[in-house]
C-alpha cells in the first residue's frame, strides 16, 4: 500500500546494493532502424533511476519494453527475478505504471476508481487512505473530468500504486504542470521512494533530474551514452575542461514565482 512507511529512508539505504532491475542489449527495430540499440543498465533497489533524452532518442519504448507493453526483439531485461518477455503476467503483478497522459473512466468517482484499480490486482485498500496520501482527500467524490493537470498526474501515481509494486515507471510525470504542482510532484515521488518503492522515470527537465535522480542514463539514437550519478557526470564535463560564464544568483523567477504566489497547490 502506498503510504509513507516509518525508516523508509533506512530501507533505501539498506537495499541500495540490491539489483531489482538488469537489462542487457536491449533492442527494439521498426524495419531497419533501431529504435533502442542494444542498451545495457541495472536499477538497485530503492533508488530513483532517471532515463534522460531528446525527443526520438527510445527513451518511452524502452520504458514499455520493461512494462511488458512492448516486444523485445533481442537482449534480456529480469526484474525481481522475473524475464519480463517470458513472463509478462507476473512482471505486470510487480510494477506500476503512470503514462505521459493516462486517462480514467470520467464518470466515476475518484474513491471507486480507486477500489477498482485494487480489486483487479485482488486487493482491498481504504481508497480515502489512497488519496489523502497524494492530498486529493477533498476530491474523493469528484470525477476525473473534474481535476485539474496535477491533481490528474497525483491521482494515477495513487492509482499505480494500489498494488503495492516493486518498482514504479513514470513517463515525463510533470511536463505541463505549473511551477507548485511540479514542485509537489518531485515531493511525492521522494515519497514513493521513501516508502520503499524503487522509481524509474522520463524527463525532459534537466533540474527535474539533478534533484530527484541516484543515477541518470542518458540516451541519443536509441543508445545509452553516458550512466552515472548526476555530480560524476558534471564533475566528469568540467575535466574535460568544459567553462560557462560564471554568474550565480541566489535565487531565480521560479523561486521569485513561488515567494509571491505560495507554496500550496492552487488545486
Amino acid at each position: 500500500m502506498f503510504l509513507l512507511r516509518s525508516g523508509g529512508y533506512l530501507y533505501r539505504l539498506e537495499s541500495m546494493a540490491k539489483t531489482i532491475l538488469e537489462v542487457k542489449d536491449l533492442t527494439k527495430k521498426y524495419g531497419r532502424k533501431k529504435v533502442v540499440d542494444s542498451i545495457s543498465f541495472d536499477v538497485k533497489e530503492g533508488e530513483i533511476f532517471g532515463i534522460l533524452g531528446p525527443n526520438g532518442a527510445g527513451k518511452t519504448t524502452t520504458l514499455e519494453m520493461l512494462e511488458a507493453l512492448r516486444p523485445i526483439d533481442a537482449g534480456t531485461a529480469t526484474l525481481a527475478g522475473f524475464d519480463v518477455q517470458s513472463s509478462p503476467n507476473q512482471i505486470k503483478a510487480l510494477i506500476g505504471v503512470q503514462p505521459q497522459t493516462p486517462s480514467f473512466e470520467e464518470k466515476t468517482r475518484l474513491t471507486e476508481l480507486i477500489e477498482f484499480f485494487a480489486a483487479t490486482y485482488g486487493e482491498t485498500v481504504d481508497a480515502k487512505k489512497f488519496l489523502k496520501s497524494v492530498q486529493l482527500e477533498e476530491k474523493a467524490n469528484s470525477y476525473p473530468e473534474q481535476l485539474s493537470g496535477g491533481q490528474r498526474q497525483r491521482f494515477s501515481i495513487a492509482a499505480a500504486l494500489v498494488h503495492g509494486p516493486k518498482l514504479f515507471f513514470l513517463d515525463e510525470p510533470t511536463t505541463g504542470l505549473d511551477p507548485q504542482a511540479r514542485r509537489n510532484l518531485w515531493d511525492l515521488v521522494r515519497k514513493v521512494r521513501d516508502s520503499g518503492v524503487t522509481v524509474v522515470m522520463t524527463t525532459h527537465y534537466m533540474e527535474e533530474a539533478e534533484l530527484l535522480c541516484d543515477r541518470v542514463a542518458i540516451m541519443d539514437n536509441g543508445k545509452i551514452i553516458a550512466l552515472d550519478t548526476p555530480k560524476s557526470l558534471i564533475k566528469a564535463l568540467l575535466k574535460k575542461g568544459f567553462k560557462k560564464a560564471q554568474h550565480v544568483e541566489q535565487a531565480n523567477l521560479e523561486d521569485v514565482f513561488i515567494d509571491l504566489t505560495g507554496k500550496a497547490l492552487r488545486d
